[in-house]
């Protein structure tokens, strides 16, 4: 009998560790923690911002040319908007260089009509005259003194003549203006 009690010991025994065996591999598992290196995290980091960094480098880059090919295109468009204009004017003096009537007054018109066209043109461009007037004082940033005169009825550095009309586009001087100034 006391083989029998202790083969059942040796079977509660049995079980009892297989039951615990049973639990412990059913129980959930604690996360494995791995303990990073603190230079293989910053070797990282690093790795990370660099790559941020050449991303950005080559995302302004592009941002850059297609900017200037923008602007590129947009300069191109007005270039052959003012030219297709003006070819229009060049057209009309060949027609008046041609012209064989030898009647003046016809070509004093059509030569007029050219200028009236061009002047259009000039206003649609925003090209504006600098057109000074005698007496008026010399302004170096519109004007260029071609000559200087003795001119005893005039102040000194006020233009006396007007050789050649100056332009400017959108505030900015074309040609200045060529000019005879007092002394």
């Amino acid at each position: 009998m006391e083989t029998n009690n202790q083969a059942t010991e040796n079977i509660i025994e049995n079980e009892t560790e297989a039951l615990n065996t049973a639990e412990t591999l059913s129980a959930p598992a604690e996360p494995v923690v791995e303990e990073i290196n603190p230079i293989t995290k910053l070797e990282q980091e690093v790795a990370e911002l660099k790559d941020d960094k050449l991303r950005m480098l080559a995302e302004m880059q592009n941002v850059q040319r297609r900017s200037q090919e923008e602007v590129k295109k947009a300069r191109d468009y007005a270039i052959s908007n003012f030219a297709r204009e003006v070819i229009t004017v060049r057209d009309y003096l060949e027609m008046a260089l041609k012209d064989q009537s030898g009647n003046f007054e016809m070509l004093k018109m059509g030569v007029d009509l050219t200028l009236q066209q061009l002047i259009k043109i000039f206003d649609a461009q925003q090209i504006k005259e600098i057109s000074p007037q005698a007496k008026e004082k010399l302004d170096a940033n519109l004007h260029q003194a071609m000559s200087t005169v003795d001119e005893h009825e005039q102040d000194s550095n006020t233009i006396v003549a007007v050789m050649q009309k100056g332009y400017m586009l959108n505030g900015r001087v074309l040609r200045a203006a060529m000019v005879t100034v007092a002394k």
